[in-house]
Formats: C-alpha cells, sequence, structure tokens
C-alpha cells in the first residue's frame, strides 16, 4: 500500500534540501527541534521559508504571534543544545539532520521524517540497501532459526539487517547480520542499553554495524516509544520480513508503517494453533507476501535494488536528490483564517484542507506550519491535520 494522498494528489511535501552544515547551523537546528511545537513537517517547513535554521529561529516568536499564539513561544537556549550534542560526542554518536546528505534518503523522502537522528557506529550503512527483520519477543526455537536464514542470506545477496534490538527475533537477525552489515534501531538514547541481556550484542553493533535513535543520548525509552520507533525501522528499509507475531504483538506496527510507507510487507506463516503465528497469518490474509525462504524476499526486492547476490565491490547505496528550492508564499491574515476555519476537532486530510480553501498548496503548508507554531492543531497521522480547541 502507497503512502497516503488525496486522490487528486493536491498536497506535496515541500522538498528538502540538503546541504553540508557549519557548526553554528548544525547548532541552530537542534535549537529548532528543541523548541515548542517544532516537529518533523514545522521543521521542513521553515528551513524551506527563512533558507535556514537560524533564521528560522529568528523569526518563530512573530510567526506565533500573528497565528494567534497568546503567550511567548519557548525556544531552545544555545546553553541546552550545547549540553545535548556534548552529551552525544562523549558517548561516540553522532547526530544527522534530515538537511544533511548522509541522511538515510529512503527516510527523507518520507512525509514525516525524523528532523535528527543520532548515529553511532557504521553511518553509511543507513544508505545501504535494508531489508527489516521483526517478530515476537516471546519467539520459538524454529522462529529463531528462520531469523537467522533469513538475516544470512539476505546479508549474503548485499542487504543490509534492519531491526529493533528486542529479545527474540529482533536479537537473533542482529547476531547473525554483524558481520553482513546490521542496523539497530533503539527506542532510547543510543547509550542506553535495552534490554539488558542485549549489552554486549549492542556494543558490537556500535562499532561493527550501526546504532540509530531520534532520541537524545541518555533519554530512557518509556512504553509509548517502542511503537514510534518502529516507522523508522520500516522507513529506511526497503521491506519488512515478519516473523513470528502474535495477534496484538508490536511487530504489527512496524507491519503497518510499512505499508502505509509503501514498502514491502513480507510475512512467514506459523502453524494457526501457535498463537505467536495469529498477527502474521492474518497479515498474509490481508495481503502480505508470503515468505518461507529468503528466495522469495530476493526475488521481489531485486528489480527495486538491483541486488541479488553479493557485490563484489562496495555495497550500492542510494544517494539523496538535492531538489530546487521552493519560493515562500505571499500570503496574509485572511488565507491563513480561511485555513483555520476549514479545520476541526476531527482529523482531515491535508489534500481535504487545500480543496475546501481553494488555496495554492504551498500556502496552506505555511498556514499549517504557522498554526502549528502557535499550539492551534495537531499533526495526529500522516499527511492528517486537527484543530485543537483555543
Amino acid at each position: 500500500m502507497a503512502p497516503r494522498r488525496d486522490p487528486q494528489n493536491l498536497f506535496r511535501p515541500a522538498p528538502l534540501p540538503v546541504a553540508t552544515l557549519e557548526p553554528a547551523e548544525r547548532l541552530a537546528c537542534l535549537r529548532l527541534i528543541r523548541s515548542d511545537n517544532v516537529g518533523p513537517i514545522t521543521f521542513r517547513e521553515l528551513i524551506n521559508a527563512y533558507g535556514g535554521a537560524a533564521r528560522a529561529l529568528d523569526a518563530l516568536p512573530a510567526i506565533a504571534r500573528r497565528a494567534g499564539r497568546g503567550r511567548p513561544i519557548r525556544i531552545c537556549s544555545e546553553h541546552q543544545a550545547k549540553m545535548e550534542l556534548e552529551a552525544a560526542e562523549s558517548c561516540g554518536a553522532q547526530p544527522v539532520f534530515t538537511i544533511e546528505p548522509n541522511y538515510p534518503a529512503r527516510l527523507a523522502v518520507l512525509d514525516a521524517p525524523p528532523p535528527l537522528l543520532y548515529v553511532k557506529g557504521r553511518a553509511e550503512l543507513l544508505n545501504a540497501p535494508s531489508v527489516a527483520i521483526v517478530g515476537s519477543r516471546q519467539s520459538s526455537a524454529a522462529g529463531v532459526k528462520l531469523a537467522r536464514q533469513f538475516a544470512k542470506g539476505l546479508g549474503d545477496a548485499g542487504y543490509v539487517v534492519v531491526s529493533g534490538l528486542a529479545r527474540g527475533i529482533d536479537g537473533a537477525a542482529h547476531d547473525t547480520a554483524l558481520a553482513s552489515g546490521t542496523v539497530a534501531v533503539l527506542a532510547g538514547g543510543v547509550d542506553i542499553v535495552y534490554p539488558p541481556e542485549h549489552r554486549a550484542l549492542q556494543e558490537r553493533i556500535g562499532v561493527e554495524g550501526c546504532l540509530v535513535s531520534e532520541q537524545r543520548p541518555g533519554f530512557t525509552p518509556r512504553g509509548q516509544d517502542f511503537p514510534k520507533r518502529n516507522r523508522i525501522i520500516s522507513g529506511i528499509s526497503s521491506g519488512v520480513v515478519i516473523v513470528e507475531a502474535a495477534a496484538r504483538s508490536g511487530t504489527l506496527v512496524t507491519a503497518r508503517y510499512a505499508a502505509e510507507q509503501g514498502r514491502e510487507v513480507f510475512a512467514v506463516p506459523g502453524h494457526p494453533l501457535d498463537p505467536r503465528a495469529e498477527g502474521t497469518n492474518r497479515l498474509i490474509k490481508n495481503g502480505a507476501t508470503l515468505v518461507t525462504e529468503v528466495e522469495d524476499v530476493l526475488s521481489i526486492l531485486a528489480p527495486l535494488t538491483g541486488l541479488r547476490e553479493a557485490p563484489s565491490g562496495p555495497v550500492a547505496s542510494f544517494q539523496p536528490v538535492q531538489p530546487p528550492p521552493l519560493p515562500p508564499p505571499q500570503f496574509g491574515d485572511g488565507e491563513r483564517d480561511r485555513v483555520w476555519q476549514a479545520l476541526g476537532p476531527a482529523p482531515v486530510d491535508v489534500g481535504a484542507v487545500i480543496e475546501a480553501t481553494g488555496l495554492p498548496a504551498r500556502v496552506v503548508q505555511i498556514a499549517l506550519m504557522e498554526l502549528e507554531l502557535a499550539g492551534r492543531l495537531t499533526r495526529p497521522g500522516p499527511g492528517l491535520v486537527a484543530a485543537l480547541p483555543d
């Protein structure tokens, strides 16, 4: 299933500029991300509209005021941002922003990519052809064996194996793929070990593979952070292989994200009496590709990635494309009010807002950005917006 779009394809995210950042602009990017009401889409729109993070920071107070914010907007201080960057450096991690060329290209083209990732280890793996392998924490011996077989076969074919470093299937996939390349997407900071029994594995991945997190160093993951990180697992991958998932497994969240992002979803079938197979069997019924061996995955991904067998030279990578800059649209309070009037408490597709207002898409994008900065709207899902009560 392709990413969510309105039928007339009226709404397209503004292209994101790609640039090598100087230290001052890198600090400004972090301050912007850590300021009030700046989410992934608003970060992108601010960079586009003002030509950089430093200029956007200067404009934040005025933007929030004219969009109806009653109290001053909180802007992250230089001191706070410097402390965060120093914490990252002390644990061997580097920040990578969406506007930098080494940000994962497959993730960057999504509607709302995380504006910042902390990366530790071999960062080049993030732009190599990759496949995610995820599954049950309470895995069976057969499930672990299958996960290892898929990880070995995909690694031999030139793919990096991506997973979430959880117990069970995730850990088996990472451990097997260390030699060929593996990426672990964490729910907490890259310096926080979870689960505790994976300390040695996490340390090895931080050297031989790559650790990734959208959270600042030192952040201890909460329950809600694990499903959230799953969108990154699927986002940096060309496809997702599900090995064992119960009916209410968090692994199914990864499958849902993959479908929304237009990724291939593969599921290994299981015995109908095994509760660990209920989720995977249902995925197959709902259209996921049934796979029982690695060749099933390769036959579908090969036309998309150009890989079938291990490359003889360096691993091919996906390079971000430099989009042409967009001039900021000119509009006033009247256009912003029309956008506000088109919103309500129920989530609505951005394309529907464009249709309802009759305004150009870029005008609607900027108006939504300003309203979000003012704390007057939320973005509850891909391509969706909803008004917050005044």
